[in-house]
């Protein structure tokens, strides 16, 4: 059954194995507010391609899982407010519908992996969330990095999320867990979360390496690489920690649940920071591309 459409881009790319790196699209429909969101996807491609890197922005348009988007597709896709938030359970009954839905991290690692891509640069993946003990609001992607051989490149977990709990269940699961240049676990807005990070690596070849040694070990599954945002865009933990906080009480006071508290507590830290958070969102995706396209270098 042939579910994938390639750009000629990417499909050249693939053709004559040169690096192709994949970039989720739920940070363009529900992470970003329009214009920034179609801004950050076009500047994060250029910034795949001028690192010797081939971009394929994953999503599902009319039915179609799309493997790279032209410049057309980017725009819809950005401009759509009604875009499905899609993930491994509910990805297939979209296609079966031929509806339009953005794509998280678990559905863009099944796209790629699909399509023979081996890396992927987002900005932070989902988790345990706080107070998981009572509403059970864990995060597929952690389950997806568990089982699909992709190279997740991120700035750790998002900052929201029960960060010790997260890195616990990642543990669990054997996920490797990698710094990189850095011995403490970023967290996303802050390039430090006072944790110590699993593993550390400072050397990209030797990432890609890990990669490639898991498959011929035969273990399934992939690895986080975990990326520090820049520390003259980060946002500092004391700063953030009262606004995550407040956050997530009127989440709860409003009944917010599920798919719907990521989006909300990112529009709300967006609108408690004036905007700070926006800003180094965008950053810390600049800097994972960037990796993500050294890392695939050697894939």
């Amino acid at each position: 059954m042939n579910l994938l459409d390639y750009t000629p881009e990417v499909k050249t790319a693939l053709e004559q194995k040169q690096p192709v790196v994949a970039l989720e699209s739920t940070i363009i429909t529900h992470g970003m507010p329009w214009p920034d969101n179609l801004s950050m996807a076009q500047n994060v491609e250029q910034i795949i391609r001028d690192n010797f890197a081939v971009p394929a922005t994953i999503a599902v348009l009319d039915g179609r899982i799309k493997i790279g988007l032209s410049q057309s597709e980017l725009e819809q896709l950005a401009k759509n407010e009604n875009a499905l938030k899609l993930s491994r359970a509910d990805l297939a009954v979209c296609l079966v519908q031929k509806k339009t839905g953005a794509t998280t991290v678990a559905a863009t690692m099944i796209a790629a992996s699909l399509a023979g891509i081996s890396v992927f640069a987002t900005g932070g993946i989902g988790g345990v969330h706080k107070d998981a003990e009572n509403s059970f609001d864990i995060s597929a992607d952690l389950q997806e990095l568990a089982q699909t051989p992709l190279t997740v490149v991120a700035a750790g977990a998002k900052a929201i999320l029960d960060i010790p709990k997260t890195l616990e269940m990642l543990e669990t699961l054997g996920v490797p867990v990698i710094s990189y240049k850095q011995s403490e676990f970023p967290a996303f807005w802050s390039a430090n979360s006072g944790l110590k990070a699993p593993l550390r690596m400072d050397n990209t070849k030797e990432i890609a390496s890990a990669h490639t040694y898991r498959r011929a070990l035969g273990i399934k599954g992939g690895q986080l690489v975990a990326n520090p945002i820049p520390p003259t865009h980060e946002i500092a933990r004391d700063t953030l920690n009262p606004i995550i906080n407040q956050a997530i009480s009127e989440a709860k006071q409003a009944n917010i649940l599920a798919k719907d508290v990521t989006p909300f507590l990112l529009r709300r830290i967006f609108e408690l920071t004036d905007g700070e958070s926006l800003n180094a969102n965008r950053e810390l995706m600049f800097n994972n591309a960037k990796l993500a396209a050294k890392i695939a270098q050697f894939l």
